[in-house]
């Protein structure tokens, strides 16, 4: 059963005002106001650094040790958010994990839109192994669009022949740019973050009015994933985005896939970004537990 915590902040997200026809400007306003209710710890390090001309910010906690990084992709549907959004998240994930972050300020759409996000996030992680970080000390992190984003640039870096990290972990990841999984409209009723309507916005913002929905790198759920490290996926029950992850996850373990998959009843779309929440502690302490038992393999 849900925290009463849990049921407040739905209640809240409910209640929020919110204009019938909000502009990306108006969108990412709104969600920048959310986020400052969510501050960081007062313990967290925040740098910004260039990574090959793409903007990021390394992140860290006393806890972190400098041999672990995550690679982290905020969300807003590639067009809203920032790595300063999601501070607070990405240092409980580090806290969890024992790690540093590397947090991307991959550029947004529809100012930039696909395949932009894709490159700025391969470059990230080339500007890491450049660095001297091996890939088997890097995990790649995200949620929303950014859990979608780590799986495309998994894909990416495969057929780039990359060096590969040694696992993503991601929180409700956006794997479909079409819309096809039924909790599109099965689940409308409960979730008080996604609709049909913005989500699909969002994915057009994207995409671009001549782009492909279905670009594996774009949309992960029709790629080929044969090859890929092992995956972690939270979703909650009460998200429509839900069949994204579920799909995504049957066609991973088809293609031999380590893929680990929790669906947790009653959860919203990315309830791990409501860090007063008891149940957003207890999904940080599952994904910093597999990153650790990832990255120990280098350790030992």
């Amino acid at each position: 059963m849900a925290s009463p915590e849990f049921h407040r902040l739905v209640a809240r997200l409910r209640a929020r005002p919110s204009p019938a026809d909000p502009t990306v400007e108006d969108s990412r306003a709104g969600f920048a106001a959310l986020a400052r209710l969510y501050p960081p710890p007062a313990d967290a390090h925040f740098a910004t650094v260039d990574a090959n001309g793409v903007r990021a910010e390394w992140v860290s906690v006393p806890e972190s040790s400098p041999s672990r990084v995550i690679l982290y992709f905020h969300g807003g549907g590639y067009s809203i958010g920032s790595a300063e959004t999601h501070r607070d998240l990405v240092a409980r994930l580090c806290r969890a994990a024992g790690a540093r972050a590397l947090s991307v300020d991959y550029r947004l759409a529809p100012e930039h839109r696909f395949p932009a996000a894709v490159e700025d996030a391969v470059t990230s992680y080339r500007w890491l192994l450049d660095r001297g970080v091996p890939a088997t000390a890097i995990v790649l992190a995200g949620d929303s669009a950014g859990g979608g984003l780590a799986l495309g640039t998994l894909l990416a870096l495969r057929d780039q022949a990359v060096p590969l990290p040694m696992a993503a972990a991601c929180m409700s990841p956006v794997t479909d740019h079409l819309k096809t999984g039924a909790s599109m409209d099965t689940k409308a009723a409960v979730d008080p973050m996604v609709q049909r309507k913005t989500s699909t916005e969002n994915s057009k913002r994207y995409i671009g009015p001549d782009g492909d929905p279905k670009a594996p790198y774009a949309s992960p759920l029709y790629a080929d994933l044969k090859g890929l490290p092992p995956v972690l996926i939270l979703v909650g029950t009460a998200e429509v985005l839900l069949d994204d992850s579920t799909r995504f996850a049957e066609r991973a373990r088809a293609a031999g896939v380590e893929t680990e998959i929790e669906v947790w009843e009653e959860m919203i779309h990315i309830w791990p970004f409501f860090g007063d929440l008891p149940e957003a502690g207890k999904a940080i302490d599952r994904m910093g537990a597999f990153i650790r038992s990832k990255l120990a393999r280098e350790e030992s």
